[in-house]
């Protein structure tokens, strides 16, 4: 199991904890648009750091969006696993023509 993987089952079992004794279980309480809100201020704070050409807090801030990400996932009952069979599916296919069969 890699470590997002690890991060993953344990935002997933956070979901049931008790707000008071978990920063994950806070943000979950707080609902799915919450969740989206924090992973779009870490975003933001990657790209900065991007732009910056900063490489240590690119890779601090890249760690924030992936744990924010798991979380928001988390908020809509979206797993790590459907994201990688969609990935998945995706393999192998030109970008252009995936970008094309998408539905709008």
């Amino acid at each position: 199991m890699t470590a997002l993987e690890r991060l993953a089952a344990t935002v997933e079992a956070r979901k049931g904890a008790d707000p008071e004794t978990s920063w994950t279980a806070k943000l979950l309480a707080k609902g799915p648009e919450k969740c989206a809100e924090k992973f779009g201020e870490e975003a933001v704070e990657a790209i900065v750091a991007a732009a910056k050409g900063d490489r240590d807090s690119l890779t601090a801030e890249a760690a924030d969006v992936l744990y924010h990400l798991l979380v928001m996932l988390a908020a809509q009952d979206v797993t790590l696993a459907d994201v990688l069979t969609e990935l998945e599916r995706r393999e192998g296919t030109s970008g252009l023509t995936e970008k094309a069969s998408r539905r709008t």
